[in-house]
């Protein structure tokens, strides 16, 4: 006998005790998919004959196959279910996960069963056990169809059971392996001239048939597919062409089609089923009668052989005719194909008589991109990665595809209005100012998103785990001093410093970073001076209203400057606007708008001076430092020497604290480097150093010498406010180069600068272990003497400091760095700001970790 098993299925092993279940189930299925009440009971009692047990252990057998059913996993139940009450919950568990039942019934001799049981020490029962089981078997037997069972093998002797040949099938749902690329076609409700150009826009050759026996012929060069979203019929002018067309496209696998409820319906009335001719039933029959019967058999036929939904592309595609939730995507049932052909109704009727939907796209959460018809919209928009594509050709609206991975949409007009719609649907003319249906979704943030534990799967790192202490944190900032969510694309990773240097009064040198980079095979980097001021992303749209087209923001201005953890740069929203408009002006100059071709840019920078955000933080330690400091030393110094004046012997004291003193000094040199007043926007300067991303594109693929040539033309259009990233290209593995780049460092350096960040080349780099360090900054000595105190490099304290780790400071790099890509890479391909947010929460609950600050 051949068993049929579909990949997702609940199989039920149905027979007495020693029928032989457990001995099939370990031949024909893996350990893991069988789940034993003997194992159960064993589990809750440590004794698999404890019949007292029997309860907690069917809870726990139940519990296991919900968990195995909901994650899409083929699940064997071996007990005996030879009662319907022990079968119901196990058909109630198939129904509630969409998958199918199959039920295979050992329905062998007792005397066969007594046998086996004989042979059995853990079997001691009496022969009426066995014989009752057995009667009641034979009792459900004619039943188990009814029960809900989709398929049920009898097997009724030994022989049978060891001739069983079992195939595992794929869910006629699973298109998995079909990867496209696919242009998905909305309702087209007999609209053939409208399908016609639209194919042919989308670069498919249609050869129309010279006779009612031929067909049409149609192919496309690049060898893309069509997929048919249902609702092929009703209400226009040529649904026999449309329905020839399609029929003759699957037929020769240029196309996939799935049903639409209107479909639907046509079909019960060519099975005779008693349907009322309303929603232009009527007109499609009377269009088909003058067709002959072969042709009306061949569209019964095609209909009955069409399929609820598909799942393509390794699951990252879905396609229903009026969408599909998750968690019944790729299943089998009723339920399923209810809501593929109809959605879900709230059951309530609207002013127009028509039924009230719920809007289930508002709660998808899923990872494979949805696209569906079924409810007229006057634009296709996105929606939590589905996108309704009905755009109401029949009533005069348009005929709309999607092209698939490309995710653009093509669109043309109606012919005519072919049907008057009961609800209008067409947006008004010229309508601005309105938010799209996933910025309005995305007003309301859910808590649940951000919070907890989460594991975060990047492209350039597999997963990244965020503690749910760190996101509390995280949370914290953002609900109290964050800057309006929509804006927060992108937060910039921490640094790590180089190794530390074993060089004579030094804590960080560039050869440790050359030495890091050349270990890791990158041969050339990119040396960028580091800025005396603070981090800032900038985002600037060319007018408002991109900034609420593509951002979701309302009476905000043309963009925004945030610091590092997201909050607002500027207190002063006047300040911030004069700024952003002389950063549009600049970007206005150098045409960057016409060659990006884009509406908006985000700009990873540095703005000076320092003291413009850092100004209490100045004041409150590193002024009060060293204000503190000279008083004090000045008047230590002063008593040794009244001291040594009254013969004291003060000498190596008092030269001790003439050095502090001058330690000090330095000290209060080195931070006002970095403070200059600011009394108008022209005594700020902005240093962009990384192009993020435009309109659809991010740059990370792009070398840094791209970066550092692009943003100084920019920068050329605004020299006061605007200033380029000085830069040096050293080759690693030369020693002349290498030495070159060390002395450029202590030329900065020693005019009073920062120092430099040292990065790869390329963007992101791999090494013999993985992934390199994006980027790694070495800082001079009198601005470490800022971060370490005055007498950091006193001998001794020196020694002390070169102690530090760096391990745990370059695993946050790495991570944050990811996480910050994977956020503006999800931005720019459209997903939920949740799912961009997941990132950016991520990278501020990681600056949370107990790293040393001075790092």
């Amino acid at each position: 006998m051949k068993i049929i098993i579909p990949e997702l299925a609940l199989v039920v092993l149905i027979g007495p005790s020693g029928a032989g279940k457990s001995s099939f189930g370990r031949e024909y299925f893996r350990p893991t998919e069988v789940i034993s009440s003997d194992f159960c009971r064993g589990l809750v009692s440590d004794d698999e004959n404890d019949q007292a047990a029997t309860e907690d252990a069917f809870q726990t057998l139940h519990y296991i196959a919900a968990k195995r059913l909901d994650r899409g996993k083929l699940t064997v139940i071996d007990a005996t279910n030879v009662q319907p009450e022990s079968r119901k919950p196990l058909l109630e568990l198939a129904r509630q996960y969409h998958c199918l039942a199959v039920a295979i019934v050992f329905n062998l001799p007792t005397s066969i069963c007594h046998e086996r049981n004989r042979l059995r020490a853990d079997r001691n029962f009496g022969p009426h056990v066995v014989r009752n089981q057995a009667s009641s078997l034979r009792r459900s037997l004619r039943g188990l169809k009814d029960e809900g069972f989709h398929n049920v093998y009898v097997l009724n002797t030994p022989e049978q059971i060891e001739s069983v040949e079992l195939e595992r099938t794929r869910l006629w749902t699973n298109l998995r392996h079909e990867h496209g690329p696919f242009d998905i076609i909305g309702d087209v409700h007999g609209c053939f001239d409208e399908l016609h150009e639209l194919l042919e826009q989308l670069g498919y050759q249609i050869t129309l048939p010279e006779d009612s026996m031929s067909s049409y012929q149609i192919t496309h060069a690049e060898g893309r597919r069509v997929i048919f979203l249902g609702d092929l019929v009703d209400r226009g002018p040529k649904v026999p062409e449309v329905l020839q067309l399609v029929m003759d496209a699957v037929t020769s696998g240029v196309a996939l089609c799935i049903p639409g409820n209107h479909d639907d319906k046509l079909l019960r009335k060519l099975n005779g089923r008693k349907v009322q001719l309303t929603h232009g039933l009527a007109g499609t029959l009377a269009q088909l009668e003058p067709y002959p019967p072969a042709f009306v058999e061949r569209v019964k036929t095609f209909l009955e052989s069409l399929i609820s939904h598909y799942v393509l592309d390794d699951g990252k595609l879905v396609v229903a005719h009026a969408g599909m939730k998750e968690a019944m995507q790729g299943r089998a049932s009723r339920a399923v194909r209810e809501f593929a052909l109809y959605g879900e109704t709230t059951g309530e009727t609207d002013e127009f008589g028509l039924p009230i939907r719920y809007n289930w796209a508002a709660e998808y959460r899923g990872r494979a991109i949805v696209v569906y018809g079924h409810t007229t919209t006057p634009r296709p928009e996105w929606l939590n990665h589905t996108i309704n594509i009905d755009t109401g050709c029949v009533f005069g609206g348009e005929l709309t595809a999607l092209r698939y991975p490309e995710k653009e949409l093509v669109s043309v007009p109606a012919g005519a209005t072919y049907k008057e719609p009961v609800r209008p649907f067409q947006a008004p003319q010229g309508q601005v100012g309105v938010l799209s249906a996933q910025q309005q979704h995305d007003d309301i943030l859910n808590i649940e998103d951000v919070s907890g534990k989460r594991i975060i799967s990047t492209r350039l790192q597999r997963q990244i785990i965020i503690r749910e202490e760190n996101a509390i944190a995280a949370l914290e900032v953002m609900s109290r001093f964050a800057a309006n969510p929509h804006w927060l694309i992108y937060l910039p990773p921490t640094m790590s410093p180089s190794e530390t240097s074993k060089a004579s009064g030094l804590l960080e040198h560039p050869t440790e970073a050359f030495d890091y980079y050349r270990s890791e095979g990158c041969k050339r980097v990119i040396c960028e001076e580091k800025h005396m001021g603070s981090r800032a992303i900038v985002i600037v749209c060319r007018d408002e209203e991109a900034a609420r087209k593509h951002f979701g923001v309302l009476s905000e201005g043309i963009g925004i400057c945030y610091t590092r953890t997201g909050r607002h740069f500027f207190n002063d929203s006047t300040l911030q606007a004069e700024f952003l408009a002389r950063v549009r002006a600049a970007l206005d100059a150098s045409s960057f708008w016409q060659r990006f071709e884009s509406e908006w840019v985000c700009l990873d920078c540095e703005l000076m001076p320092w003291s413009v955000k850092a100004q209490s933080l100045l004041l409150r330690q590193y002024a009060a430092v060293g204000a503190a400091s000279r008083s004090a030393l000045t008047e230590a110094v002063t008593l040794l020497q009244q001291a040594r004046e009254r013969g004291l012997d003060t000498g190596a004291l008092s030269d001790t604290y003439r050095h502090r003193q001058l330690l000090v000094q330095r000290y209060v040199d080195a931070y006002r480097h970095y403070c200059w007043p600011v009394h108008s926007i022209d005594d700020l300067k902005l240093a962009p150093f990384y192009l993020l991303a435009t309109q659809g594109h991010t740059y990370f693929d792009r070398d840094h010498t791209w970066h550092m040539q692009t943003l100084a033309e920019i920068c050329q259009a605004d020299q006061q406010l605007l200033l380029a990233t000085p830069s040096l290209i050293v080759d690693v593995t030369d020693a002349t180069s290498v030495q070159e780049g060390v002395s450029w460092w202590q030329r900065l350096t020693g005019r009073g600068g920062e120092g430099m960040v040292v990065k790869p080349l390329g963007f992101s780099a791999q090494g013999p272990r993985g992934p390199v360090q994006p980027a790694i900054k070495c800082r001079g000595p009198e601005y470490l003497r800022i971060i370490y105190g005055p007498s950091y490099d006193v001998p001794e304290n020196l020694e002390r400091l070169r102690m530090r780790g760096l391990r745990m400071k370059r695993s946050l790099a790495m991570r944050e760095f990811d996480l910050g890509v994977e956020a503006l890479e999800r931005f720019v391909h459209g997903e939920p700001l949740r799912s961009v947010h997941e990132c950016v929460f991520g990278v501020l609950a990681l600056e949370s970790e107990p790293v040393d600050p001075r790092l």
